[in-house]
């Protein structure tokens, strides 16, 4: 029997920078002639780079596309549910990770990834129809009882596909690796929740991490003036490279960890930022209106779980997005724009694209002008559901009058994208 061929609706042909796409002749799986991968780097807007693998075998037109290097094990797992309502919505890219879980409740389908995919909702639908539809001649046979069941649920899948009602995908990622497109970006997606959890040990060990006991003795701890050393895989090129970690006092705040990485190899800086104190009692909200060029030298501490917001700009970023930083105003604005414009050559779904890289374009050039100081009386927002983000206030110890602090009660969605729902703090007894 003919091996499976892959429908090509899943993703685009991978046209390019040729210098940046490598062909590698490769035998294929199918009809065991010689056919071609080509593998190609591209990155993602909002998310991360990753390299597109693509065979094709043009003796039996088999077709095959994954990702790889999908990145390192990610501080929490993702959970991204997106509502599917138009054709565009139809075409979102979405990365599935080996370890992710695919779900449309619609119709009570649950698909468990086996490798890294590049595909859209609408791909998802179609290979899983024909992942079903391939068996279906021997099973009218042999089970005739079955493929009519079969029969039955595949019209139900494309009933979601000619959009005949609203329906929803969730992908469910422990490693944190997996993204869904947002076509609105940089603005707020209102048909998608991402929610960031704790994944459970049995997920880590399925990951393939070995979970350790906490140690109750402190001798391994370092001392807070002290900077540790370690090795560690670059996540550009892979090449082992320093990451080095301190303690820091930040004045008028606490102390964080900032892990700083560095790779002689290729060039690539890093840094992350870690708060050591744990969650704070209220989420903290921090606007600050720039009107001088001087406010783009404030310090600024985002931790991993905080929001960025620029009313004017209507932008805003996801909990999360970026993950920590200690940086300068000036420097968390320009990783914001490095995304968008590193984004760019990433091709989207099976429509047009003009209108949301000129969208892209816009936004960018706009951002370009608030980080020169050309644009000023623009609100800088961090919200923060940990309360652990701080930005610099110039007048300290004194209010600072262009800048409002607020705290607030998180609600339960926040509380649980922050572990805090399970944990039991009161009532228990004294032994």
């Amino acid at each position: 029997m003919a091996g499976k061929q892959e429908p090509e609706v899943i993703v685009k042909d991978l046209s390019g920078d040729p210098d940046e796409i490598v062909e590698i002749e490769s035998m294929c799986m199918n009809c065991h002639e010689n056919g071609m991968t080509r593998m190609l780097p591209t990155k993602i807007p909002f998310f991360r780079s990753v390299m597109v693998s693509s065979f094709s075998c043009d003796h039996c037109n088999y077709r095959n596309t994954e990702l790889l290097q999908l990145g390192d094990l990610q501080p929490k797992g993702i959970k991204i549910s997106v509502i599917i309502k138009t054709k565009q919505d139809l075409n979102r890219q979405l990365v599935i990770t080996p370890s992710a879980l695919v779900k449309i409740p619609d119709v009570d389908l649950d698909i468990p990834s086996s490798k890294g995919n590049l595909t859209t909702a609408e791909g998802i639908l179609q290979n899983t129809m024909d992942d079903l539809k391939l068996e279906q001649p021997v099973r009218r046979i042999t089970d005739p009882e079955n493929a009519a069941k079969i029969d039955e649920f595949i019209a139900r899948l494309q009933r979601l596909k000619d959009l005949e009602a609203p329906f929803t995908i969730t992908v469910d990622d422990p490693s944190g690796n997996s993204f869904v497109e947002n076509p609105n970006a940089p603005r707020k997606d209102e048909q998608m929740t991402i929610t960031h959890y704790k994944r459970s040990k049995e997920q880590a060990e399925a990951l393939g991490y070995q979970v350790e006991e906490d140690k109750s003795a402190d001798d391994d701890v370092e001392k807070p003036e002290e900077v540790v050393t370690f090795q560690v895989q670059c996540p550009n090129c892979h090449a082992s490279c320093e990451t080095r970690m301190k303690q820091v006092s930040i004045p008028h705040f606490k102390e964080v960890i900032i892990m700083a990485t560095s790779c002689e190899k290729c060039g690539v800086r890093e840094n992350e930022v870690k708060c050591g104190a744990g969650v704070e009692p209220k989420g903290r909200r921090i606007v600050l209106k720039i009107t001088d060029p001087t406010d783009l030298s404030r310090d600024v501490l985002k931790s991993d779980m905080a929001a960025v917001r620029i009313q004017e700009l209507d932008f805003q970023t996801e909990e999360g997005t970026l993950g920590g930083k200690f940086t300068t105003l000036e420097g968390l604005l320009t990783d914001i724009k490095n995304q968008l414009q590193g984004g760019t050559s990433f091709v989207m779904g099976d429509s047009a694209v003009a209108g949301r890289r000129n969208r892209l374009g816009d936004f960018v050039n706009e951002l370009d002008q608030v980080i020169t100081g050309k644009r000023l009386n623009v609100h800088i927002e961090l919200d923060d559901p940990s309360g652990n983000s701080y930005l610099q206030n110039f007048y300290a110890p004194d209010p600072d009058p262009e800048m409002v602090t607020t705290e607030y009660e998180r609600n339960y969605e926040q509380n649980e994208l922050l572990g805090l729902n399970d944990m039991k703090t009161e009532g228990y007894e004294e032994d």
